[in-house]
């Protein structure tokens, strides 16, 4: 091959949160191949599917690749009509298309527009988890700088807010406290509500050895999963009981006095009120199922399992099956708690690990990309709304124009119904996206930017690892800072929105959020790009968090105690309602060849034949009692007619179901019910109807 035309191009993949070393062979400007490199530290040489096959989306015939303006939306506007008009293209039915300068000027006198008629609480700026650090930092500063709103939010909303929640109320800080590799160094490993080898592939493999060589895995999930064979304590429990069972696991601990007092006394505050507060709670003894008929088992399992996480050097995981309720920030304070007891925390093979989704969720959430907080998790000079309560405020006509990065709000987002009646009301939506995606579809104004593989930027993992990625291929599109930079430009902000290369965006990051990143400059990141490196970074980073303090005020750890609230399943089991009802609890998840929206993945062949539509899996004992096709529908609406699949992994009158096609409608399905602290929808649980339709099609 022509080595001036072949080259061996290292970045970071573009899916989860895990942050895989990759390497392209690039030809000719195109993506031939992706591998991972056997010393990788993060890959260990391997990828999933998705990082090795999901890489035709850069090449897709349907890429969004010049400004389009819709034209319902300039009849609406005719004074843009008769500015612009002259400079806007027939594209097809809908759209017209135009420069980029054209794009940015008509977005800034629109945005200027509203901002001057309606007050600069009108806009708000959503997304920023799939794309850099540096586009993530832009957006948010352009809300709340130029626009001079405080209403930004990113992705984290609808997955680990709570855990950011959870565990910054705790131990002051909402991120992973261990390196990956930590695993290896682990006595025993408690995963709660996630389908590691799904959704997070490549963590699962250093699990899955360990699990084979100690047998030392326990999981807690709502159904079987496919580390259940691995599993040493396989605990299937009812829905919606995340806080009830870990609030079990405490009550072990302490009633039998396995808890370690010295770390207690000396890293900790609260102990004896929070040992009261458990040894008093009506629900928090395992005893309690030895009469939950289809569960007694727990009574036993979930001791076993409380002894050997004490007694033991241990680590825990958990995923969307914790965070999606509506206690999910409790649960997550709750499983802080269990560290805290036993000291398994602030040391090599003992931590907590919130298993990310997004690729750069993390860093999105770093960046100050929340209502809440400012960049470095600062308090921002003022508090803006959450993404559902952005929603409720269109519905209200107070939200009038939108700034959309990458963040399929019509399809990942519950209660899509209420939402995509929201967003008619606006007067503009701006989105930023790769392809016409559900929410790109309802856009006023669509920026075409770069993917993840044709730009530079950082991007943050899960365990808070930094990995500055290069372009795999050429492109002419703008970056998302690019574009934002360009309207605060446009509108009059350039002493904010100097910037002229993302390092640049970069270098005032380092500034303004200096307590994670002040030593984290490019050139440091180009030279570590293999191993990556972990914030705080200063002189050097920080693989293992809380080794001598937690991050809050006194350096103290803190017991938050949440009660158990008794409702759905646990309730209809208790008065012995649920084997005799005609409805099912729905949860939802990812399956291995799918990402999320799938708005990449569906554009490679090799996985989208593998699961081209979303499936039901329901219990083996209803098997011919509905047929091959049904409908659901909960209070809130239906999902459109959906093949079902019969397995004896799935417990009676459940069900399971993912999420990744917009045409399954399966969002339609879940209400306004979200955590109780920052708003995360209740996605794991849904009382729904199963109706049989045959080949039919839903009206919903």
């Amino acid at each position: 091959m022509d080595s001036l035309k072949t080259q061996e191009i290292e970045s970071v993949c573009t899916y989860c949160g895990v942050g895989c070393d990759i390497t392209a062979i690039v030809e000719d400007n195109k993506i031939q191949k992706i591998y991972a490199q056997k010393d990788g530290v993060v890959s260990e040489g391997k990828l999933c599917i998705k990082g090795k096959y999901g890489y035709d989306f850069v090449d897709a015939s349907d890429r969004i690749k010049e400004p389009r303006i819709k034209k319902s939306f300039i009849s609406k506007n005719p004074h843009l009509q008769e500015k612009f008009g002259s400079k806007l293209v027939e594209f097809d039915s809908e759209y017209f298309t135009t420069d980029l300068d054209t794009a940015i000027k008509l977005s800034a006198t629109k945005l200027q527009e509203i901002k001057t008629q309606y007050g600069r609480h009108s806009f708000c700026a959503i997304g920023g988890a799939r794309t850099s650090c540096e586009s993530a930092y832009a957006m948010q500063k352009f809300c709340r700088e130029t626009m001079q709103s405080p209403h930004v939010d990113n992705c984290a909303r609808v997955c680990h807010s709570p855990s950011l929640k959870g565990m910054k109320a705790t131990i002051g800080e909402g991120a992973a406290t261990n390196p990956y590799n930590d695993i290896y160094e682990c006595e025993f490993m408690l995963i709660i509500g996630s389908n590691t080898m799904e959704a997070h592939p490549i963590i699962a493999n250093r699990i899955v050895d360990m699990a084979k060589k100690h047998n030392n895995l326990a999981l807690v999930d709502v159904r079987d999963t496919k580390l259940s064979k691995m599993a040493k304590y396989n605990c299937i429990i009812p829905f919606e009981t995340n806080l009830l069972i870990l609030n079990m696991m405490a009550y072990v601990i302490l009633d039998e006095e396995l808890y370690n007092k010295e770390f207690i006394s000396t890293r900790t505050k609260g102990f004896e009120e929070y040992k009261n507060s458990i040894l008093n709670d009506p629900y928090a003894n395992p005893e309690f199922f030895k009469n939950i008929k289809g569960y007694e088992y727990l009574a036993k399992m979930i001791p076993n399992i409380a002894r050997e996480y004490a007694i033991k050097k241990s680590m825990i995981f958990w995923g969307l099956g914790v965070t999606e309720h509506l206690d999910g920030s409790y649960a997550v304070m709750a499983i802080t708690h269990l560290a805290l007891l036993t000291g398994n925390i602030g040391k090599t093979g003992a931590g907590l690990m919130p298993l990310r989704g997004q690729n750069n969720v993390q860093g999105a959430c770093d960046m100050g990309c929340l209502p809440y907080y400012a960049p470095d998790y600062q308090e921002p000079k003022e508090i803006g709304l959450m993404t559902p309560q952005l929603i409720d405020a269109m519905d209200e006509g107070k939200i009038k124009a939108v700034l959309n990065m990458g963040e399929d709000i019509l399809h990942i987002h519950p209660n899509i119904n209420k939402s995509q009646k929201a967003f008619k009301n606006l007067e503009l939506l701006i989105v930023q996206e790769l392809f016409m995606t559900e929410i790109a579809k309802k856009a006023d104004i669509v920026f075409g930017v770069k993917s993840a593989y044709e730009k530079t930027g950082v991007y943050v993992n899960a365990m808070r690892r930094l990995h500055l990625s290069q372009p795999l291929v050429k492109s002419d599109l703008p970056d998302d800072w690019e574009v934002l930079t360009l309207l605060a430009k446009e509108l009059g902000d350039e002493s904010n929105f100097s910037f002229e290369s993302s390092e640049d965006v970069w270098n005032e990051v380092r500034e303004v959020a200096h307590r994670r990143f002040s030593g984290a400059n490019y050139y440091r990141l180009k030279r570590h790009r293999k191993r990556g490196m972990q914030w705080p970074i200063y002189h050097e980073d920080t693989p293992i968090l809380h080794l001598l303090d937690f991050r809050t005020d006194d350096g103290l750890g803190r017991y938050e105690y949440h009660s158990y609230q008794l409702r759905g399943m646990f309730k209809d089991l208790i008065e012995e309602k649920f084997y005799n009802s005609s409805t099912y609890y729905l949860t939802t998840g990812r399956i291995l060849a799918h990402y999320n929206n799938s708005a990449q993945t569906k554009r490679s062949q090799k996985l989208d034949t593998k699961y081209d539509e979303d499936i039901i899996l329901a219990p083996l004992e209803d098997e011919g009692k509905y047929g091959d096709k049904v409908i659901l529908k909960s209070s809130y609406g239906e999902s459109e007619a959906l093949e079902i699949r019969y397995t004896d992994k799935i417990k009676p009158n459940t069900l399971y179901t993912t999420f990744h096609h917009a045409s399954s409608k399966i969002n339609a399905l879940f209400g306004d019910e979200a955590d109780e602290e920052v708003l995360t929808a209740r996605f794991k649980s849904v009382s729904v109807e199963i109706i049989p339709v045959g080949d039919e099609i839903a009206c919903s």
